[in-house]
């Protein structure tokens, strides 16, 4: 199949060359598993940051490629094609933890984080959401107190990606009263009081460590405040734009998964004598499965790039994930009933591809929440 030029330009065909390379080569063989195992391949973190894969939007003086938001999307969607599970703790380490120090760290932190994570020697994590806080995040609870140089933080976040694994984490806590009341703290792995609680089994997305973090009376030294006390919500609120546009990358991959094992399947299945690919139903789905695909490939493209010229909407970032995790599911359907009752089976990939597709219609912000928010900022509510 010969794919429709975008034309993003010559970079980000470097990257989606490189990068597709690398994730046939050395992820695609281990993604079954890397799910029937829920076992994360950590020796995959600095083969990734010899490419240069963890600092596409950092600053080269940090060690990072000092490229855009296009560029991450192309670079997330050909490691997401090869698995989603590496696919979601690299936008998790990438984007939520490393482009959130690269925008909001002092010189400081910069300097002591980066390099590490951007090397794969260390990885990286957010930590937003709570039991109790999860389309409603600014409720958290995680309370921070300050004594003398130093915060204590008592609570629990919930729902955490690479948490198992993660070095470094941008963690949210409330240091004040309100939406106005949370700070954001860089915390390590190691730290005084701060430990990982019950690992999550999850339906999708195995592979991708998910699990709970414990803080009891965890000591954080005043220094690893990131950005200004009382104005984590700043800072939490404008990541998400681009985590939403970033992550959207990985639907888009998932989608190019179904059509790689799709496409070849029905050009070699026999029934009545033809190829299935011949019937015209089955060609009715290829071309749905195509032009959900490419749809959901033009808004996310378009949305990067007005990331990258500093122009994004709220919105729309919101829209092309929400485009993307809706056709990423509807396309994952379509594959197994494609493949029949060999689509149903664990001998193919394509149950895994809809039961990974089915986890962005809820994370980095639900369906609903997200619909919420695209018809709350379009009619000016």
């Amino acid at each position: 199949m010969t794919d429709f030029d975008f034309a993003l330009g010559e970079t980000a065909d470097m990257i989606r060359d490189t990068t597709a390379r690398f994730s046939a080569e050395q992820i695609a063989p281990l993604a079954a598993q890397i799910d029937a195992q829920d076992w994360f391949p950590r020796d995959l973190w600095p083969a990734m940051g010899a490419l240069g894969l963890h600092g596409i939007t950092v600053e080269e003086e940090f060690g990072g490629l000092g490229l855009g938001y296009l560029d991450h999307v192309v670079a997330q969607e050909e490691v997401a094609r090869a698995s989603a599970s590496i696919g979601l703790s690299y936008g998790a380490h990438s984007n939520l933890c490393v482009n959130q120090i690269r925008r909001w760290g002092s010189p400081a932190q910069k300097a002591k984080y980066l390099p590490k994570l951007i090397s794969g020697e260390h990885v990286g994590s957010l930590a937003m959401s709570e039991a109790g806080a999860g389309s409603d995040v600014v409720s958290m609870t995680l309370k921070a107190q300050k004594r003398g140089d130093r915060y204590v933080l008592n609570g629990t976040k919930y729902w955490i990606t690479n948490a198992t694994e993660a070095d470094t984490l941008v963690v949210y806590a409330r240091t004040g009263e309100g939406a106005k009341g949370l700070t954001t703290f860089l915390i390590e792995r190691g730290m005084k009081g701060f430990s990982i609680g019950k690992k999550i089994d999850k339906m999708g997305m195995r592979g991708s460590p998910t699990a709970e973090l414990i803080f009891d009376d965890c000591e954080v030294p005043e220094d690893n405040i990131m950005g200004a006390v009382n104005g984590g919500v700043g800072i939490l609120m404008s990541g998400l734009d681009y985590e939403r546009t970033v992550l959207a990358g990985i639907q888009l991959g998932i989608m190019q998964a179904c059509l790689d094992t799709v496409i070849p399947y029905v050009r070699d299945r026999k029934q009545f004598g033809k190829a299935i690919g011949t019937f015209q139903l089955m060609q009715a789905k290829i071309a749905d499965m195509y032009v959900a695909l490419n749809s959901a490939r033009a808004y996310v493209y378009a949305v990067a790039r007005a990331c990258d010229a500093g122009r994004t909407t709220r919105f729309d970032a919101a829209g092309a994930i929400l485009l993307a995790s809706e056709n990423a599911v509807k396309v994952a359907l379509e594959a197994v009933q494609a493949l029949g009752g060999a689509g149903y089976t664990k001998d193919w990939p394509v149950e895994r591809y809809l039961r990974d597709a089915k986890l962005l219609d809820i994370g980095a912000g639900t369906n609903e929440i997200r619909r919420m928010l695209i018809g709350r900022e379009v009619i000016g509510a």
